[in-house]
């Protein structure tokens, strides 16, 4: 039996051509006006960042202070704050939106979040439990229990997934950071209700915001970078994964080696995410979900036009937070929750409408 890869191109008896540059698919057409729309809206949604603020400062003011920093106020406000959240937003948009893509392929589940493994729970169970009995209460202590506690809980997860026979299969995976999420879940509004200091320490990061200063986007950057790498890895392992493991057996692929990098990969990103700005709900749910309805079957460019996406929906929701309420500040993750309840009902309801 001739199993072939989606999108491709040759088929059983026949050899394809090189399509002419006047006869592309339409879905390649699609695929790449996406990316060049991406692109440029990536850039619009930096400028913005860079320009508009809680603040108003002159836009030739904003670019003199860019190429000519110095000791003013507005300076600190230009080169300190808003450069520095704006590359936060970045990291934050692409990580979430590309562990949201590789979680979709590993569960098979177009409603996927990553917080499914537990890292959100996690990371908060961590950070409750390092303020509650060690006083950890620091923007850098955060930052650190957060990542250590979304390691934890996506180690526990997949263990618990694995275990027995069978490994670790997207059920099991669901299913365990479902009884995962819900028993810390239980267990940070018991300590919350008794220790009244913890709650007030916990509310700033539970919130989810871009602006945490006190840690540099580069100390994100790294395992950011590691996390792509490993998912560019196993990109095409991943679009055959998506269509069932048996599927992906017969195409040659290992279901077990691309699962278990691919649960690495969106640990990294999800954990790093997570720590330097806080639980930012549904942006590795819509994400991936828009992309692939112009990129198709092929993970490979839905992780593309995810990584682009992600920073754009981040950088324009913090946008939108600082000028709506003047002089004060929306969080990022309270915008991103309003507009993603509506995109998630719309999908279930969507998703509904294809069964028939």
């Amino acid at each position: 039996m001739y199993l072939a890869r989606p999108d491709s191109a040759v088929t059983a008896g026949t050899v394809a051509s090189p399509p002419s540059p006047l006869h592309l698919p339409r879905l390649t057409v699609r695929r790449w006006a996406a990316l060049g729309v991406l692109l440029i809206a990536l850039l619009v949604s930096v400028l913005a960042s860079l320009s508009w603020g809680s603040s108003v400062i002159p836009l030739e003011r904003v670019w003199h202070y860019l190429q000519h920093p110095d000791e003013s106020n507005d300076s600190y406000i230009v080169n300190g704050l808003r450069v520095t959240r704006t590359l936060i937003g970045i990291l934050v948009g692409l990580a979430l939106a590309v562990s949201g893509a590789v979680m979709q392929a590993v569960t098979r589940n177009p409603l996927a979040d990553p917080g499914l493994l537990g890292v959100n729970s996690g990371a908060s169970l961590a950070i409750v439990l390092g303020a509650a009995w060690g006083g950890l209460t620091s923007v850098g202590a955060q930052f650190a229990l957060a990542s250590v506690g979304a390691f934890a809980a996506a180690a526990l997860v997949y263990a618990v997934g694995a275990f027995g026979s069978g490994g670790a299969s997207p059920v099991r995976l669901v299913l365990a950071g479902v009884a995962f999420s819900a028993a810390a879940g239980g267990i940070i509004s018991m300590i919350l209700l008794l220790k009244p200091r913890v709650f007030d320490a916990f509310r700033f990061w539970d919130v989810g915001a871009l602006t945490r200063m006190d840690v540099s986007p580069l100390v994100g950057a790294v395992p950011i970078a590691v996390g792509l790498v490993l998912v560019s890895l196993v990109a095409r392992g991943l679009t055959d994964v998506s269509l069932g493991d048996d599927v992906a057996a017969a195409l040659g692929t290992n279901v077990a080696r691309v699962r278990v990098v691919a649960l690495v990969a969106l640990t990294l990103l999800c954990a790093t995410a997570t720590a330097l700005a806080g639980p930012i709900s549904f942006v590795g749910l819509m994400i991936p979900l828009a992309c692939a309805w112009f990129a198709g079957p092929h993970r490979g460019w839905i992780i593309a036009l995810s990584a682009l996406a992600g920073p754009v929906l981040i950088l324009a929701a913090d946008v939108v937070g600082r000028l709506v309420a003047r002089p004060a500040e929306l969080q990022v993750g309270l915008l991103t929750a309003f507009v993603g309840s509506p995109v998630l009902l719309y999908m279930v309801f969507k998703l509904k409408g294809d069964r028939r």
